[in-house]
């Protein structure tokens, strides 16, 4: 397939750079099979049946954008430049992985300070990944990130708005638990502790997983056959309950409805030959349309970018020409797109 085949128009005025207040006010887009229907994430009990069960992803977003300064001595005095970085991964070494800009002057050993308890020395680089080694660790390094970072938005509102403090509360989820993303489970900000209580009451199960959202859920596909496309690999984990869950869930008749594309993503690549079992590792899966999934049973997710992976995702789950007609209806509805947009709940 082309990427031109995952392409449209969308109007800059339908992409949200602020969430739906309350989360649950947010608009959701009904499609089930070739049905479509109106609407917010509050009658999400409406759609939903006893002994359906929702796989969350309980990744939590680290605050991984930080601003600091880095001194140099040079012939005139200490010069002293502006840095901005974004964190992506832990490394084994204790280091992390992080974009520096700018990159190119960095030498090894120099440090950049970012709050008076927070510094970090550059230890080298590899293409474009700089490697960083804090002055902090444990407790103290996550006091200090809290204080001195900021939510790693994403580029398209980045380029709007800088991120404040409260997106520090916007996109993160209410069962945020372990640390490690750079980027939220957009689909699950929708919810609130009252809509999961209220879905528990009438028989709705959950079940959480864990998939570190990388950096690389932003890179744009830059080949026009699909098939050419490297994924990025993220780090997910699910544990023998949680499959066990979702197998039972299965036998019994339920549907298993995965909450945004990255929980999708890591129960397909676990379950591949049907059989979800514990599983801990990195995922590459890339999901394009002829895939056949053996888990999922349906996906509630928002709207995705043109020409990315998560397009071509939602087309393999409900046909490409399908997808076209959801989208279409959605720009002409006026929904809200992307990370901080509109819902939807697609069930082939």
């Amino acid at each position: 397939m082309k990427l031109s085949d995952f392409d449209f128009e969308l109007p800059e005025t339908l992409i949200a750079v602020r969430p739906a207040r309350p989360r649950t006010s947010a608009k959701l887009l009904v499609a089930e099979g070739g049905a479509t229907r109106d609407m917010t994430v509050a009658d999400l009990g409406e759609v939903l049946r006893a002994g359906d069960r929702l796989v969350l992803n309980d990744t939590k977003v680290i605050p991984a954008r930080l601003f600091g300064t880095r001194t140099r001595e040079t012939a005139d005095g200490n010069g002293v430049a502006k840095i901005e970085v974004t964190l992506l991964e832990p490394q084994a070494n204790g280091t992390w992985g992080a974009l520096v800009k700018p990159l190119r002057k960095m030498k090894e050993g120099e440090y950049i300070v970012f709050s008076p308890e927070l510094r970090a020395t550059f230890r080298g680089r590899e293409d474009t990944t700089a490697y960083l080694e804090f002055n902090l660790t444990g407790d103290d390094f996550d006091a200090a990130l809290n204080a001195a970072g900021a939510m790693p938005l994403p580029p398209y509102i980045a380029a709007k708005r800088a991120a404040d403090d409260q997106d520090k509360t916007d996109y993160q989820t209410v069962w945020a638990e372990h640390a490690g993303a750079v980027a939220a489970p957009t689909a699950s900000l929708h919810f609130e502790q009252w809509l999961l209580d209220e879905l528990a009451s009438m028989g709705v199960t959950f079940t959480n997983v864990t998939l570190h959202v990388g950096a690389g859920t932003f890179l744009p596909v830059k080949v026009d056959d699909v098939s050419e496309h490297k994924m990025h690999a993220e780090w997910g984990q699910v544990s023998a309950q949680a499959a066990q869950e979702i197998m039972t869930t299965k036998a019994e008749g339920g549907r298993v409805i995965p909450v945004g594309t990255t929980a999708l993503r890591l129960v397909e690549s676990a379950g591949r030959d049907g059989t979800l079992r514990a599983w801990k590792g990195e995922t590459d899966i890339f999901i394009t349309p002829g895939f056949e999934f053996q888990i999922a049973d349906g996906l509630m997710t928002n709207f995705h970018l043109p020409k990315s992976t998560l397009m071509m995702l939602v087309s393999a789950l409900m046909g490409v020409e399908r997808i076209r007609e959801i989208y279409s209806y959605a720009i002409e509805n006026d929904y809200r797109f992307f990370s901080y947009g509109d819902s939807s709940i697609l069930l082939p």
